[in-house]
């Protein structure tokens, strides 16, 4: 479970909540240009754009949950149970696999456009990281300033969604998600009119009484919604400060405290961090479920020309 938005003011964020049972031991990494990323299927990438996530690291390797490369893309995966489904080698196709996805776009494309061309030859091609790391099935969401797509492998095909809500959660699949939300369409931050009779005097004994029906539970059909709603009624001005505040707020709409959400198995899946991205400075900012303190990583603080990972302590 998982929610990924996008915001702008005068720069454009991007970032999630992570939402999950356990932690993997992820930190905030910085894939240099000079990394030489190793594909299973394709050749390897020795120069390329650099990019700034959240990621474990496993034999050197980053796994990201998401990134944004310095050209402003951003791209982050969420679980798409159930639905997602990857395919076997396609001769002619560009096959990469679900967990290279991520450094193959970022860093190889520069905006929404090219990857969306790019992507039209694509394969997620069925190889897990490693016996003890199989594949997650994920969707994803894939961002620039001026617009989003929804990327999708499902049972018949890669699908391409452009998604001009800025917003992806979970199942069932986008084109469900964007149906849905139809029936919230009258939703506003405004006072409620009385429509229902003009034989009966009714009037509003609270604010935001223009947005009773907006749903409160977990589900990813909820937070679709809700952050939908708060993402659409923020400001579209403010300065670093507001901007960043703001977004944190978003994603705050649909955190999952611990406990409200159980497993089948009996753990508690609640928002393990939370991140924003400024896409445009390349300044990186998450907060964890025990400290709500925002701790900031900008993407100068290595040498972008390097060859090496920057990756960081333990995030707590």
């Amino acid at each position: 479970m998982c929610t990924a938005v996008t915001y702008k003011t005068e720069c454009h964020y991007f970032g999630r909540n992570l939402d999950l049972e356990r932690s993997y031991n992820e930190r905030v990494v910085i894939t240099p240009r000079n990394y030489k990323f190793y594909f299973r299927c394709e050749a390897p990438v020795e120069h390329h754009y650099a990019m700034i996530g959240m990621a474990t690291v496993v034999d050197g390797y980053p796994l990201y949950y998401e990134a944004t490369n310095e050209k402003g893309l951003s791209m982050a995966g969420l679980n798409f149970p159930g639905n997602a489904d990857y395919k076997p080698y396609t001769e002619g196709k560009t096959n990469i696999t679900p967990f290279e996805f991520i450094p193959w776009i970022l860093g190889l494309y520069a905006n929404v456009s090219e990857a969306r061309e790019a992507l039209y030859s694509f394969n997620h091609v069925s190889i897990n990281f490693s016996d003890e790391l199989p594949l997650s099935p994920l969707h994803w969401i894939i961002s620039d300033r001026d617009e989003s797509m929804v990327v999708e492998c499902v049972g018949e095909g890669v699908k391409i969604y452009d998604a001009p809500l800025g917003v992806l959660t979970n199942n069932p699949t986008y084109d469900y998600h964007m149906t849905n939300i139809a029936n919230y369409m009258s939703l506003h931050e405004g006072a409620a009119e009385n429509r229902l009779s003009k034989n009966v005097s009714l009037s509003n004994h609270s604010l935001g009484t223009g947005a009773i029906g907006l749903p409160g539970d977990y589900t990813s059909a909820s937070r679709f919604v809700r952050a939908a709603f708060v993402r659409s009624k923020s400001p579209k001005t403010g300065d670093e400060k507001q901007s960043v505040a703001q977004f944190f707020h978003i994603l705050g709409s649909v955190a999952m405290p611990l406990g409200c959400v159980m497993t089948p198995d009996g753990q508690y899946e609640y928002t393990r961090y939370s991140c924003c991205c400024n896409t445009d400075k390349c300044i990186y900012y998450y907060r964890t479920y025990e400290n709500s303190a925002l701790t900031q990583v900008s993407m100068d603080c290595c040498d972008i020309d390097g060859k090496a990972l920057y990756v960081s302590e333990t995030i707590s």
